[in-house]
């Protein structure tokens, strides 16, 4: 198909598509002439991941190179892609100290990398809470972590394995998208609980 065609089936200008061919974020396609290119349904595809990534994940053009980088990663297994793909959709914190990080995460036991940008946040968060002179109780602390390995599991279960492109596209849109659903499933959750124990009987 021609530029023209690719546009009209992504809804993507063709202004915009042929910025995202100077920033190689989508490849070239395959040269008919001097000035004409066919393109076919891979660049339909990684258009839309391209436009996903932008618009609801809100992620930058350097964040996105980086996720594709991970998707066209030569020789590199789904592991190493899913961990590339993530970090590079993360933010990392300045923290002096990962010792408190390190310390909860290996209290649960999990595998980590200590040099992600997750687990700095982790450490920022803890650091913001011992400023504060908050102590997050230890049965809540637990209770978190037994959440928080279940529904990664289940996510991590359903990761698509047809292609790198799928998985990583499920695995990043996936948390950055998701990740709000979770903040208000939880204050939801908070509320029902609530009512549970300060108004059992359904008075109010």
């Amino acid at each position: 198909m021609r530029m023209s065609e690719l546009s009209a089936r992504t809804g993507v200008a063709v202004a915009t598509i042929k910025y995202y061919l100077r920033e190689e974020l989508l490849p070239a396609g395959r040269l008919m002439s001097a000035t004409q290119a066919r393109y076919d349904d891979a660049h339909v595809e990684r258009l839309r991941l391209i436009r996903a990534l932008l618009g609801p994940a809100r992620l930058s053009i350097a964040q996105v190179r980086r996720v594709l980088d991970a998707i066209d990663a030569p020789e590199a297994d789904t592991l190493a892609r899913l961990a590339q793909a993530q970090h590079a959709a993360s933010v990392g914190a300045a923290v002096d100290d990962l010792g408190p990080a390190e310390a909860v995460l290996a209290r649960a036991g999990w595998r980590f990398d200590p040099e992600s940008a997750e687990v700095a946040q982790l450490a920022a968060a803890l650091a913001a809470l011992a400023e504060a002179g908050y102590e997050i109780p230890e049965e809540n602390f637990t209770a978190y972590l037994d959440a928080a390995a279940v529904i990664a599991e289940t996510e991590i279960a359903h990761i698509p394995t047809e292609s790198a492109e799928a998985a990583i596209r499920y695995s990043v849109l996936g948390t950055v998208l998701v990740e709000p659903v979770l903040l208000a499933l939880r204050r939801v959750a908070q509320q029902d609980a609530a009512y549970r124990r300060f108004d059992p009987d359904g008075s109010r």
